[in-house]
């Protein structure tokens, strides 16, 4: 897919991010730049404790930068009140995690409706988000069913459902297979090419398999809290 011609929808520019550990700081993310265009398939690649989870944190805007500034579309989120990132959060992006984090006493349909409460949705339109979102992962005949009943890899779609039912402006998943076998990964993989081919939606996806990292449209690499086109060595 040609995204050359795409707007810049991320921008990271000059982040840093420094954890302090007792008097210890550790440097995490360094003088990092990046930018993904809008309707990207993005795979970040690079061993344990890179910082790829962080970088994603930081563009997600779970987190804030040491320095530096993160840009989506046209808001600086590093520069938000906590109030007002909140709402942008809810607003723009939706997240996709490893370990699905599905509440087991709610069925799928009232995990996938979890980002909705946020919003001002009435509780009809919130229905028709839930049922057009679980269609899209082609979950609809299980919205009643819960967590226990359902395999790692419809787990994982109901993951997707919830994280696209506000039809955010940016999707970040964090390994989303890395939980799953291969048969149930690779159709993981396959919905989210789904969801960025057809649906254009703009991924970045934090992966260790060169398997899931094949699957998108760019992948670049973190090593040491810099980031190559290269893979680290």
């Amino acid at each position: 897919m040609n995204t050359e011609t795409n707007h810049t929808l991320v921008s990271v520019e000059g982040v840093e991010k420094v954890f302090h550990r007792g008097s210890e700081d550790i440097h995490v993310l360094r003088d990092l730049n990046l930018r993904v265009p809008a309707g990207e398939f993005l795979a970040l690649m690079g061993p344990s404790g890179s910082g790829k989870s962080t970088l994603l944190n930081l563009i997600g805007g779970l987190d804030r930068p040491t320095k530096g500034n993160v840009t989506i579309g046209d808001e600086s989120v590093s520069k938000l009140s906590d109030r007002k990132l909140a709402e942008w959060r809810a607003r723009h992006i939706g997240f996709v995690f490893q370990l699905y984090n599905l509440l087991p006493v709610l069925s799928a349909e009232r995990n996938v409706e979890l980002p909705l409460l946020l919003t001002h949705l009435s509780k009809s339109e919130r229905k028709r988000h839930v049922e057009t979102a679980l269609a899209v992962v082609g979950l609809s005949h299980r919205a009643k069913h819960y967590p226990r009943t359902l395999s790692g890899g419809e787990q994982q779609r109901v993951g997707i459902a919830r994280g696209v039912v506000t039809d955010p402006t940016l999707l970040l998943c964090d390994e989303p297979t890395g939980d799953l076998d291969r048969k149930a990964g690779d159709e993981i993989l396959d919905l989210l090419q789904s969801l960025n081919r057809e649906h254009k939606k703009t991924i970045i996806m934090v992966t260790h398999d060169p398997h899931a990292s094949a699957r998108a449209s760019r992948t670049v690499y973190l090593d040491k809290g810099q980031l190559s086109n290269e893979p680290v060595r």
